[in-house]
């Protein structure tokens, strides 16, 4: 694989294939643990190393799992590694184990992972498996994190447990209720998707000139009207 398209299968989770504000995938733990910065990036985190270690495994046995038991396979799968990082959650990081609750053991029908596993670690090589599952992962945090970020702040006056002054004093205790969440989520769907779409500025130039045709001015001249046409908006 070369460098740039592994870049490109790290990055593209990020932001131009963001598993919660592009594809909207992932809705209930989105929704639900992000009162809190801590729990979204918990939770995130958790998903990612399901995610990417589900992929990997995937991708080395998808020429020996038959076709007629793929889907209950990849479950299985996926399931495995939940109750992995459910034990080490709840042996070494028990508040966060508590705080996160059944969504823990719920990873294992996230449509994200499921959907990876279908779409792409069965049909492809381990190595892009693992930068697939691991740029979708991190996008997966990421999301979470700015989604539990903004409501912490808004609706506790805190930030990683950390009071802010007069935020703490009158929160707007909306933005960790079930409403906040879905405002929260909108908004920050609205800005993804306007800077996703948006488009560069047009040149103006006379290949692109309504007039072009009609004009008998000079190549030499022709730089100028360019410049007046861009200004004037014609």
């Amino acid at each position: 694989m070369s460098e740039k398209k592994a870049s490109a299968e790290l990055v593209k989770g990020l932001i131009k294939e963001n598993p919660v504000f592009v594809t909207l995938l992932g809705m209930c733990p989105t929704l639900a643990v992000t009162t809190m910065a801590k729990n979204g990036i918990a939770m995130g985190l958790a998903t990612t190393f399901v995610l990417v270690c589900s992929n990997v495994v995937i991708s080395l046995l998808k020429r020996v799992i038959p076709d007629s038991v793929r889907l209950p396979s990849f479950i299985v799968i996926i399931a495995g590694f939940v109750t992995l990082i459910e034990f080490l959650m709840k042996g070494y990081l028990p508040s966060l184990y508590s705080a996160l609750g059944i969504f823990l053991s719920l990873i294992t029908v996230n449509c994200i992972i499921l959907g990876r596993a279908e779409v792409f670690a069965s049909k492809n090589s381990v190595a892009a498996s693992f930068l697939d599952g691991l740029g979708m992962g991190l996008g997966f945090t990421l999301a979470l994190f700015v989604m539990g970020s903004i409501r912490e702040i808004m609706g506790a006056g805190s930030f990683f447990g950390i009071k802010l002054g007069a935020l703490a004093d009158s929160p707007m205790l909306i933005f960790i209720m079930p409403a906040g969440g879905f405002f929260t989520l909108g908004i920050i769907i609205a800005v993804v998707n306007k800077i996703a779409h948006k488009k560069p500025p047009k040149e103006i130039s006379c290949a692109n000139c309504p007039s072009a045709s009609l004009c008998n001015k000079p190549d030499s001249e022709r730089a100028d009207c360019a410049d007046i046409t861009e200004v004037s908006g014609i």
